[in-house]
């Protein structure tokens, strides 16, 4: 899921709380767990990535930022606060990954009218610069969101290259999973000299992501997404009610 389009939290921190996992504990579990998978999303996708280093490169710093700063958000957060905010935070996510489809949509309907009148490869003409100033300030508010939680985070990492130009989506899922590599790998850090992550947990789900990312990113136009996306959808919405009637 996260290396398709995202919302693979929806999952796994569901699946942590219906443990018995701490709801705090389980969001930097999940972060830490799911961070590997990244990585070989990226290892996936990576034929689609070059002649974009200026941009990963730029786009790479409010990443690294921005995951710092959620992270130490989070670590600053009392464990009974971040119980309250959960079920807000599980249902605003579910409701970014509803809107997704519209989002694609919008992408599709810019991608026709200028298909004629655009260089074959246009993205990586924009790719091949650094990005402008207003995409990494909102790419470090992002990646902030995604440090403290994270679901969610490649939908809007998604429209904003939509907005910067960008129409291939492959090489789009491929930036936003470096993207999601960068601001993770600082919150993995940080979480991992904590005392929240459970690693015997963590490490059994990295070995999934870790397969998941790179199957995912190599059979992206084959998977028949539509079953999927609603199990998603029905998990968050079933999920953050629960978390609403527990707290």
């Amino acid at each position: 899921m996260n290396s398709i389009a995202g919302g693979g939290t929806l999952l796994t921190f569901p699946a942590l709380i219906a443990l018995g996992v701490p709801p705090i504990d389980a969001n930097a579990t999940s972060t830490v767990a799911l961070w590997p998978g990244s990585i070989s999303s990226v290892w996936g996708y990576r034929a689609l990535l070059r002649g974009s280093g200026p941009w990963a490169v730029g786009f790479a710093v409010p990443s690294l930022l921005g995951g710092a700063t959620g992270a130490w958000l989070l670590l600053l957060t009392p464990p009974e606060r971040f119980s309250d905010i959960v079920p807000w935070l599980v249902l605003s996510a579910t409701g970014l990954f509803m809107i997704q489809r519209p989002i694609m949509e919008w992408l599709a309907r810019r991608r026709e009218p200028s298909a004629g009148s655009r260089a074959p490869d246009s993205d990586a003409v924009l790719t091949n610069r650094r990005p402008p100033l207003y995409i990494l300030v909102y790419q470090f508010l992002v990646a902030t969101y995604g440090g403290y939680f994270g679901a969610g985070v490649g939908i809007l990492m998604l429209a904003a290259l939509g907005f910067m130009g960008l129409t291939n989506i492959h090489r789009m899922n491929g930036l936003k999973n470096w993207g999601g590599v960068c601001m993770n790998v600082i919150a993995a850090a940080i979480f991992a000299f904590s005392s929240l992550v459970n690693w015997p947990v963590a490490l059994a789900m990295a070995l999934g992501a870790i397969a998941g990312g790179y199957l995912g990113s190599r059979t992206a136009q084959q998977v028949p997404q539509e079953l999927v996306r609603g199990a998603v959808v029905g998990i968050g919405l079933i999920s953050g009610l629960l978390l609403f009637l527990t707290r």
